[in-house]
């Protein structure tokens, strides 16, 4: 079965990288976001952008973010306020890495009573690379309201699965403009 729903982040302020890492080119594509969402589209019967506002040179459609502050928590808040699903897949639009492969083998764990089935390399946990439930929602805003935006910490509040993968590679961030380059060359 093909999986429904796909959500890439790109809502971030991108201080490290000094200007918005969703935006820059990458590959043969315009930029990070359209990468991205073209990878996604192959797998997702649609997928969407959740974000600040609507600053793309493609067609795509936005899940704005329903809430003043930048956190991955106001974008899975937003998501599930947004949209009549119950699940979801979220990719940070920085991890240009994490392919199909991937992703098959999270749906193929997928139980019904997780909340959050995420990947976790050796460099941890990694929480926007998963699949999200709309069983979550209820924790997600009791988070928001006490102004908690660490999702880590939200994670231990819900029933997760991590499944474990050993290429740590496939989840490099690109946070920085030398990760940027380095992450280029490579694609």
């Amino acid at each position: 079965m093909k999986p429904k729903e796909a959500i890439i982040f790109a809502g971030g302020k991108s201080s490290r990288m000094g200007k918005d890492k969703s935006l820059l080119p990458f590959g043969n594509f315009s930029s990070l976001a359209e990468y991205q969402y073209k990878k996604l589209s192959e797998i997702f019967d649609k997928v969407y952008i959740s974000s600040k506002s609507d600053k793309f040179s493609f067609e795509v459609d936005i899940i704005k973010d329903r809430y003043d502050i930048s956190s991955p928590l106001v974008g899975l808040v937003s998501i599930f306020e947004s949209l009549d699903i119950d699940e979801v897949f979220i990719l940070s639009v920085d991890a240009p890495f994490v392919d199909k492969n991937i992703i098959r083998k999270l749906y193929s764990r997928l139980r019904e009573e997780d909340d959050v089935v995420i990947a976790k390399s050796p460099n941890g946990i990694e929480p926007l690379c998963g699949i999200y439930k709309r069983t979550i929602l209820p924790t997600a805003k009791l988070f928001l309201e006490q102004n908690n935006h660490k999702l880590k910490e939200l994670l231990k509040k819900v029933n997760i699965q991590e499944v474990y993968f050993e290429n740590r590679d496939s989840f490099i961030n690109l946070n920085y403009p030398h990760e940027y380059q380095k992450a280029q060359k490579k694609a």
